[in-house]
């Protein structure tokens, strides 16, 4: 039976490449976003994939609006009629001073990187439940357990992807759903251009990863599940040195910017 994906944040970047890889490997995938052009091309980039490829279904919403969610998994189940695999991948970032951040891009990054996720999972996990299982990947940050001055917000709203990613683990088990929490480091999309906040901006020389390979980590946690993904030895190492030297990390965090 050809498994069926719901990607948010799909028009770009890890959540682009995602729906790419997946509809290439057979998977049928509900791709979701604000921008529908966007999504129009990641339509015709997966119809020229040589066949057999798995079908696409675009939703044009925004997961900061429930209703928009629902409608998305109302889209997989109509099409297809089950969801086997979340991918809450929408997410924005912020640069800037907690204190003297404009209201209206921490609200914008906290509606959209926790009630997104809230309303993404809740969407899909009734519709997993009447497929008799499934899977939901959170895509977190190693930021998540970062001390990060002037990207506190952003780090903020990752730890609490990645810790309501280990409650719902327990919470599902018995319905068959399965969590996996990726903590993805620094990538080569446009989210570092399309950050929100006028503050102190990046001049990190820190090595980067293509959205295809994250990508690719998604589809090996999907074929071999964990509980945590971490894609890249260097990001352990920064997982790894939050763990155990927090305040030199934040030091050198604090020193990307300028």
């Amino acid at each position: 039976m050809t498994k069926v994906a719901l990607i948010t944040g799909a028009s770009s970047g890890i959540g682009y490449a995602t729906a790419l890889l997946l509809a290439r490997h057979g998977w049928h995938v509900v791709g979701m976003a604000r921008r529908a052009e966007r999504l129009d091309a990641l339509a015709a980039a997966i119809d020229a994939l040589p066949t057999p490829h798995g079908n696409f279904a675009p939703v044009v919403g925004d997961v900061t609006r429930a209703e928009d969610t629902k409608q998305a998994a109302a889209v997989a189940e109509a099409g297809w009629g089950r969801l086997d695999v979340l991918v809450a991948n929408a997410g924005v970032g912020q640069r800037g001073a907690v204190v003297e951040a404009a209201w209206q891009d921490l609200e914008t990054l906290l509606r959209t990187n926790i009630d997104g996720v809230l309303h993404s999972v809740r969407a899909s996990v009734p519709l997993m439940r009447r497929s008799g299982g499934g899977h939901i990947i959170m895509i977190s940050s190693v930021a998540a357990s970062l001390v990060s001055p002037y990207a506190a917000t952003y780090a903020a709203s990752k730890a609490f992807v990645s810790s309501i990613a280990s409650s719902l683990r327990l919470e599902l088990r018995e319905d068959n759903i399965r969590v996996t929490d990726m903590l993805v480091g620094r990538t080569e999309t446009e989210f570092n251009e399309k950050r929100l906040g006028e503050g102190k901006r990046t001049k990190s020389n820190l090595p980067a990863m293509s959205a295809d390979k994250v990508a690719q980590g998604v589809l090996n946690a999907l074929n071999r599940p964990r509980d945590t993904v971490i894609l890249r030895p260097f990001d352990r190492l920064i997982v790894l040195g939050n763990r155990l030297v927090p305040a030199l990390m934040g030091y050198l965090a604090k020193k990307q910017y300028q």
